[in-house]
């Protein structure tokens, strides 16, 4: 008991043991010692086969289901424990009491949690409730599922859904801005546009954590994700998921029936690079950027104004950089923390050279595109001063370079976008590129 114990407390003195314990502590897994479902902990410990094996499911049965999670492998190790409880063994083991664990469903998994954290066993509820051997003349302390349960608070939810990555979806804006389309009727729809995003967005969030959460718990910062850490219980993320998309779809209705079938191209994509794509060297970028573009593409489409094929250009070579920027910045942490090659991912921390290289050569593209579009004669019948249009290509070379020098320094969390948001410099050169271009007008 005290080695595993000390993976999670740290060096504890030992305690001598009794010939024969008189107090006896029992912990129920569910609800109390384990902050998630054992049962979908088992489905989703290997997404992958968990769905080739469904597909070979005639119904779905409960039992068919529960056959299914009994035989999966899950890491013992990794689970999202109670640290709380866990303190509470420790000081049980302290006093020289033994422990046992309560399950009344996936005995061999529960056993496989009391082997590795070093408790004496597992019980049934019927046995417990008999007074049945091991608990003859033992006095018990029993801490149950009434004690764990957990209520998942505001801010959970927030962070589960990504609420700061709501940013990434106002590019649903820049097609009414570009087009000077300010009306109330263009910014209601473009509003509307950014709502379903938002909601489609969230849904894919959580099913990307249900899907990588055996990678997420490996992760040093994707860890303390809701999912990962058990602080939302994978069966409360299980119906948000298609409530979000619901939601998504009908706000699409009151916009067009083409914009519910480029929100869907999204939400297609979506799935696909959660199960497939992002697996894959260098298409999982261009799938990126080309999601942010279905944003930009999606908002023209609301608003109903022609997409600009400059804008379109343009778009896709900055978020082409900033993905790059974003594999280089995960691979850069993982150089620094001394880990391994990522295992979910099809890149290597030696190509990190390469990869700088790209995002630096996709930023300075989308600044020469630019180069030409103000240049071109469709910016005379926009803009009364086009001239000024010439001011943001210094600030644009500054912030792509700023994005790669602070990667580089490894300063720069997973996500480029939302440092810039937080950035103060980056804050500011965004600022200015705004006025600029209103000056422009």
């Amino acid at each position: 008991m005290e080695q595993p114990l000390r993976q999670h407390f740290g060096q504890v003195e030992p305690v001598p043991t009794p010939a024969a314990a008189e107090r006896v502590l029992v912990i129920d897994v569910r609800g109390a010692l384990l902050r998630s479902d054992l049962g979908l902990e088992a489905l989703f410990s290997d997404p992958g086969k968990t769905l080739r094996h469904l597909r070979d499911i005639s119904s779905w049965r409960m039992s068919e289901l529960g056959a299914l999670a009994a035989d999966a492998a899950i890491d013992y190790a990794s689970l999202p424990y109670d640290q709380d409880v866990l303190n509470q063994a420790l000081a049980a083991r302290a006093r020289s009491e033994k422990i046992y664990l309560v399950a009344d469903s996936f005995a061999d998994h529960a056993a496989g949690i009391a082997s590795h954290l070093g408790f004496d066993g597992v019980v049934a509820p019927a046995d417990l409730v008999a007074g049945a051997v091991p608990f003859e003349r033992a006095s018990i302390a029993h801490i149950s599922g009434q004690s764990g349960s957990r209520r998942t608070s505001l801010k959970t939810w927030a962070n589960a859904l990504r609420v700061y990555q709501y940013t990434k979806n106002t590019l649903v804006f820049v097609p009414a801005v570009t087009a000077h389309q300010m009306n109330l009727s263009a910014l209601g729809d473009a509003l509307l546009a950014f709502l379903a995003f938002s909601a489609c967005a969230s849904g894919a969030y959580l099913m990307n954590d249900l899907l990588d959460l055996a990678a997420d718990r490996q992760h040093p910062t994707k860890r303390h994700r809701a999912l990962a850490a058990g602080t939302l219980p994978i069966a409360h993320a299980l119906i948000a998921i298609p409530a979000l998309w619901l939601f998504a779809v009908g706000a699409s209705l009151c916009i067009s029936g083409i914009f519910v079938a480029v929100l869907g191209a999204y939400l297609a994509t979506t799935i696909a690079y959660s199960l497939v794509l992002k697996r894959k060297m260098l298409v999982d970028v261009v799938t990126l950027a080309g999601l942010y573009s279905l944003r930009i593409i999606a908002g023209a489409v609301a608003v109903g104004v022609v997409l600009s094929e400059w804008l379109l250009m343009f778009s896709l070579f900055v978020f082409t950089s900033l993905a790059l920027i974003k594999r280089f910045s995960e691979l850069s942490m993982r150089q620094g923390a001394g880990l391994a090659d990522p295992s979910n991912r099809d890149y290597k921390i030696s190509d990190l050279s390469v990869i700088a290289a790209m995002a630096a050569a996709s930023g300075m593209n989308a600044v020469i595109v630019f180069s030409l579009y103000v240049s071109s004669s469709t910016v005379a019948t926009l803009y009364s001063r086009p001239w000024m249009l010439w001011l943001l290509n210094p600030l644009l070379l500054y912030w792509f370079g700023r994005a790669l020098m602070m990667a580089h320094r490894r300063e720069m969390p997973d996500d480029p976008i939302l440092y810039t948001f937080r950035d103060g410099a980056s804050r500011i050169t965004v600022a200015a590129m705004i006025c600029i271009m209103l000056a422009a007008i």
